[in-house]
């Protein structure tokens, strides 16, 4: 192996060649598969270091920074000033094991979000062993050769060579938003970052364009490397619905200072000791606490992000999940997302009349009717040589497979080639790419220059409209005849005809030129028709009648042709009726002008044609203004801001471009409209969950915050202690809000309408039945006491020590048993819910009755919580109580006086 003389300096002021000798590489074949290996053991991965994560004794350490803890210390700073060392102990114990729970989860939540982040791997083409390929963008070598478009995050820093119309935005390292337009050029040494037109840097992003690049600096040899900072995410913002709980937190605090404040002053003015009321109060404070709400409510966002990973979807920021249950509307792409993407040429229509062909690429054969004509004019052969010379796309044979690189419509028209025994590489090197003008969605129009021997010539498809426009002449039987505005009426017709079939039509066009040729699409000679079918995916039936029946409103919107877009929207049942009008993006306005009448139809369309990622953008707008949620999918660089206005983006993980994707709340891996509505319905799911555990902790608490208060206001001869209040906390919160947390949700979800996104997650009578439950709870666990009180001890005097111990078992098994009221479809039967059948909830009953009954086999927690074995009448009595208060909720939840 030749010295590799790398890192690279000034590769703006040297030409390609001399790059090519100093990293021993080769522009038209690239780098050798065994060199590749040799070059990643010595120059490491392409990866840029990431900011070193959060130090683990910060994580735990910042367990203590919440109000709540706050008020936990400042009960045992008062237990330790008035000499009651226990309970200050056990409120610090506390303190510390809920730290430490707090510290597992999110050490667990930061995994997670590291297997998320591992999924989303960028990749990049680059051409080894003279093929074109993809591969991740972290295994990018120096001297390897790039082949970049518009829509690519550039991988790594580079020297362009063979540009066409290459515009790069480089404000992530330049700081300005003007498009570059990149230049092969050699430039002075001395010119600074921004002024260097020949060379692309990692991070930066395609606007539009192709090129070549030689990777001149990879990882920390790059421009963005070497000021990483630049690059490092910023801290994870909290979330809305952490906000929405610390706000709960805060107003239970402020509730309970106020309840110790007129429970501590009633019981001075009753005469009680001060001592007395110090831990009645510090029991109030202990008892509102539900430690556990922020900690269970961020995993079960993280958890549910896994969970939708392994469906294909990559939901980016943890605000998202909560996002997806409020969508109502849905605004998708037609190609790939409700079609399979798997584009085909099925009609090719010249002057000499329609075909209709079938393609077999295993066979690479082409089947003809049998009153084939057309197959031999000249037509039919120049479209096969535009369809394989105007194209960026690449078939790659592997073992007797097709590897398709590139656009599907471009593979597609290269599988037709290909049947048609054109042999692709070699066609391409007789005929060597001069110039090119990209498609974009502005033209909707692609050409290249070509060069023969010492002509030249230009090649172009596009939409069938704007082609034609541009078009003078047609090729009609092998002869150029003058293309009249009757005949080109025609020819749209006929593209509309076949469009309301179902077929994507795009134009073919040509014209012979100069090498010095600017204008490559004016003047052209238009040759025919291309009609390709891409079949609706058959998963895509079910999940749009699913949105249906969820309240959800899908709108199609597409690059098409109307009558191709009211085909498939009429198939999959997006549009209401056969009548419905499809807005074209001629007749859409911008934002600015439309007046409420043209907002109005918008909302009510469900097809839009022709759309340009601007009009895209504007409506998102228009439906927010009318109050929608909207998920917006997109795959294009020009998508990217319709994408972040939209309230969930949306972008494709199979043919999304890297900028799309990194703008997006969303991925999905597989393309497919089914997998947006599976997120959906998680989305609904986790939010439904965190509710559910939501209702549970606050019922339980206020239990205690009643049972505690009763006892003081009332003098009566039991209640809890603080050290009680703990270990109930303990026991029951944590784990029955951990299974609620993973809940699977009820069957009828998507039946429901969507959530307002406004509402609290706690509306007005969901606090009515987190109350009502409170209530029942808190009467049979006193009912409990009593009872037993004046059946079985009625000859005895009130014994303190086996009241507090019925109190403290029967609250801590009606609690568990509370898990159960949970569900919110009261339709099943109580044995049949999605809380019964959980059984992680279960686990958590269970384990919370063993923990029960471990502390009276353990002497010394026994003597601590003042514990004493029940008797066997007495334990009766707490299971029947118990049960009671589980039947009296379940009574009240099946006639829907509670939610």
């Amino acid at each position: 192996m030749n010295t590799i003389h790398y890192p690279i300096d000034n590769a703006h002021s040297s030409t390609t060649e001399e790059l090519c000798k100093q990293l021993n590489s080769n522009t038209p074949e690239g780098l050798l598969t065994k060199e590749v290996e040799k070059r990643c053991q010595l120059f490491g991965k392409n990866i840029v270091e990431q900011k070193k994560k959060k130090n683990l004794l910060l994580i735990f350490l910042s367990q203590f920074v919440n109000p709540m803890v706050y008020m936990l210390l400042t009960a045992a700073a008062l237990s330790f000033f008035f000499r009651e060392w226990l309970e200050g102990i056990a409120i610090i114990a506390v303190i510390i094991i809920n730290a430490i729970i707090g510290f597992l989860m999110e050490l667990q939540a930061e995994r997670s979000m590291d297997a998320l982040r591992r999924m989303t791997q960028t990749n990049a083409k680059v051409i080894r062993d003279n093929i074109l390929t993809e591969i991740p963008s972290a295994e990018i070598v120096p001297g390897d050769i790039l082949y970049i478009e518009a829509g690519d995050i550039i991988p790594s820093d580079a020297r362009v060579f063979n540009v066409s119309q290459f515009h790069v935005n480089e404000s992530a390292l330049t700081g300005e938003s003007m498009p570059v337009e990149k230049q092969d050029r050699i430039l002075n040494k001395g010119i600074s970052l921004a002024e260097r037109i020949n060379m692309i840097y990692k991070g930066t992003f395609v606007i539009s364009g192709n090129a070549k690049a030689i990777v001149t600096g990879t990882g920390m040899n790059t421009e963005i490397g070497k000021i990483a900072s630049m690059v490092q995410m910023a801290e994870q913002a909290v979330t809305p619905l952490e906000k929405k709980l610390e706000e709960f937190s805060k107003k239970l605090i402020k509730i309970t200072v106020a309840l110790v404040i007129v429970i501590f002053i009633a019981g001075i003015l009753y005469g009680d000791p001060v001592i007395e009321m110090l831990k009645t109060s510090i029991a109030l404070a202990v008892a509102a606490i539900p430690e556990g709400l922020p900690i269970v409510a961020t995993l079960a966002l993280a958890q549910g992000m896994v969970k939708m990973a392994k469906h294909n979807v990559i939901v980016k920021k943890l605000e998202s999940v909560e996002t997806l249950g409020g969508t109502n509307v849905i605004c998708t792409d037609k190609t790939g997302t409700l079609t399979q993407n798997i584009i085909e040429v099925t009609t090719i229509v010249t002057s000499e009349g329609r075909l209709e062909i079938k393609l077999n690429t295993l066979l690479r054969r082409c089947d003809f009717p049998l009153d084939d004509h057309v197959s031999k004019s000249g037509g039919y052969q120049t479209i096969k040589k535009i369809a394989v010379l105007c194209n960026t796309s690449e078939l790659v044979f592997k073992n007797k497979l097709i590897e398709e690189v590139g656009d599907p419509l471009e593979t597609g028209l290269l599988k037709f080639a290909y049947c048609n025994d054109v042999d692709i590489v070699p066609f391409r090197k007789q005929f060597p790419k001069i110039k090119e003008e990209p498609f974009s969605s502005e033209t909707r129009i692609m050409a290249t220059l070509h060069q023969s021997n010492e002509q030249y010539f230009v090649v172009a498809k596009g939409a069938v409209e704007e082609l034609i426009k541009r078009c003078s002449l047609l090729l009609a039987k092998d002869e150029i005849i003058t293309l009249d505005q009757t005949t080109k009426t025609k020819w749209i017709h006929e593209a509309e005809k076949l469009a309301a079939s179902g077929l994507r039509m795009i134009g073919t066009a040509y014209k012979d030129a100069e090498e010095s040729t600017t204008e490559l699409t004016s003047n052209l000679i238009f040759v025919g028709l291309i009609g390709m079918l891409d079949p609706p995916r058959e998963d895509v039936f079910e999940a749009i009648r699913q949105c249906k029946s969820a309240g959800i409103k899908v709108v199609m919107i597409t690059g098409d042709h109307p009558a191709t877009a009211k085909n498939i929207a009429s198939k999959l049942g997006i549009s209401g009726s056969d009548d419905e009008v499809v807005i074209h993006g001629d007749e859409m306005n911008d934002y600015e002008n439309l007046s409420s009448e043209e907002k109005q139809k918008w909302s009510n369309s469900t097809i839009f044609a022709r759309v340009s990622p601007k009009q895209k953008l504007d409506l998102v707008s228009v439906l927010q203004e009318n109050k929608y949620v909207v998920g917006m999918t997109g795959d294009g660089v020009n998508d990217a801001p319709a994408l972040k206005k939209a309230d969930i983006g949306i972008a494709m993980g199979l043919r999304g471009t890297q900028v799309a994707q990194e703008v997006s709340s969303m991925i999905l891996k597989d393309d497919s409209f089914g997998s947006i509505v599976l997120a959906i319905k998680q989305g609904r799911i986790i939010f439904e969950n965190i509710r559910k555990f939501v209702v549970f902790l606050l019922s339980c608490n206020i239990t205690e915050l009643l049972i505690v208060s009763i006892a003081s206001i009332f003098n009566l001869h039991f209640g809890l202690f603080a050290l009680q209040i703990l270990y109930i906390n303990i026991v029951t919160d944590v784990l029955p809000a951990l299974a609620l947390g993973v809940t699977k949700g009820s069957d009828s979800i998507m039946l429901l309408p969507p959530r307002n996104s406004n509402d609290p997650i706690i509306n007005r009578q969901r606090w009515i039945s987190i109350f009502v439950y409170s209530l029942v709870i808190m009467a049979c666990t006193i009912g409990a006491v009593v009872f037993s009180h004046f059946t079985i001890h009625k000859s005895e005097p009130w014994n303190p020590e086996v009241c507090n111990n019925i109190l403290f078992i029967t609250l801590i098994l009606c609690q568990v048993l509370h898990t159960l009221n949970m569900s919110t479809d009261n339709t099943k039967p109580f044995f049949k819910t999605d809380v019964f059948t959980n059984k992680y909830v279960w686990f958590a009953i269970f384990s919370c009755i063993m923990l029960t009954l471990g502390t009276y086999l353990v002497p010394p927690v026994a003597n601590v919580l003042s514990l004493y074995p029940p008797s066997r009448q007495d334990l009766t009595i707490i299971c029947g109580f118990s049960l009671l208060s589980l039947i009296i909720n379940q009574v009240l939840k099946r006639i829907k006086l509670i939610l």
